[in-house]
């Protein structure tokens, strides 16, 4: 797929289906805000997957119908897909939404601004149905720039997620056995976008599917295409504040999965030293203004949950949704 990609008007290639009842092998979880346009190209992206057994879940977060005439076309393309709404702007609560009305085996959370190669989900079929029985796959995600190695096709180690020594795994990477979101309760609705604990609900996720036992892997092999960050970033009290809000998310992970005082420690000292040697890809004294605001907001994150979060039960997940 390309930057400029258009819907296709031809039904997916390979109409293969596992499960009972028709159910679908994938449900794929796009949870939308703000955005329009951009959908035209992942709708193009799943018309042509060579494997097809799959249902789309928008989530729409919009007040308005924006997203509207995109399902439309995309629903006449050939593409099982169903409209949600949700009310209140809350990426986490749209996800989970998603995985409430989610048919399929396995569930994944591609972006608005996402797309996927046409054997994607071909590829990720062959991981997740190997000898070997496994509850998950973390594809590989690539920027619309000249690829990075590949990552190796290894299993996944909690002790080096609790280290944030991991690797990458965006939630647009992640396709997860659906019955082990439901008994976690999916993601947890104070961390992600459109909350204070701006990020990190991707992350706490993983760890809380590892720590249950789950087995994850990577799926190299399997692409997920996103559009490439801009190279230099401009320095505004906007961009700062966005910095400082998504870093509370990283410190409350900090506080809620407990993790180690060196770990918080070099987490909270990183994002400066990265800053001061040029790593954010702009000026020093920029880098620097963006890497002390993610510190004081891992700080933040992670003093705010421990004063207030960690006495409270995880709220109810389950929002008001609108068809």
């Amino acid at each position: 797929m390309n930057d400029s990609a258009t819907l296709c008007t031809a039904p997916p290639s390979s109409p293969s289906v596992d499960g009972p009842d028709d159910a679908p092998f994938f449900s794929l979880v796009l949870a939308t805000y703000g955005r329009a346009d951009d959908l035209e190209r992942m709708f193009a992206s799943l018309v042509a997957q060579v494997y097809a057994s799959f249902e789309v879940l928008v989530v729409d977060q919009n007040p308005d119908e924006r997203v509207t005439p995109y399902v439309a076309r995309a629903a006449a393309a050939g593409l099982r897909i169903t409209h949600l709404r949700l009310d209140h702007p809350n990426l986490s609560g749209a996800r989970n939404l998603g995985i409430d009305a989610a048919r399929g085996r396995f569930v994944a959370f591609p972006d608005d601004d996402c797309w996927y190669e046409a054997d994607t989900l071909l590829r990720l079929h062959e991981t997740l149905t190997d000898a070997r029985p496994v509850d998950g796959a973390i594809a590989r995600w690539t920027d619309v720039t000249p690829d990075d190695a590949p990552p190796p096709a290894v299993e996944v180690s909690l002790d080096d997620w609790r280290r944030f020594r991991g690797g990458d795994a965006s939630s647009i990477t992640l396709f997860l056995r659906r019955e082990h979101l439901a008994d976690l309760g999916g993601f947890d609705t104070r961390i992600g976008v459109g909350r204070w604990y701006g990020a990190g609900e991707e992350t706490d996720l993983l760890l809380r599917l590892l720590a249950s036992g789950s087995r994850l892997v990577r799926a190299p092999a399997a692409c997920v295409r996103h559009r490439a960050p801009d190279s230099v970033v401009q320095l505004t009290p906007a961009r700062l504040q966005a910095r400082r809000a998504r870093a509370r998310g990283v410190g409350a992970i900090y506080a809620k999965h407990r993790l180690s005082a060196w770990t918080i420690g070099r987490g909270l000292v990183a994002p400066i030293v990265n800053g001061l040697l040029g790593r954010e890809g702009s000026n020093r004294l920029t880098g620097l203004a963006f890497g002390l605001a993610s510190s004081l907001g891992r700080i933040e994150g992670t003093l705010r949950w421990l004063a207030r979060e960690a006495r409270r039960p995880e709220p109810a997940r389950r929002a008001a949704v609108r068809r």
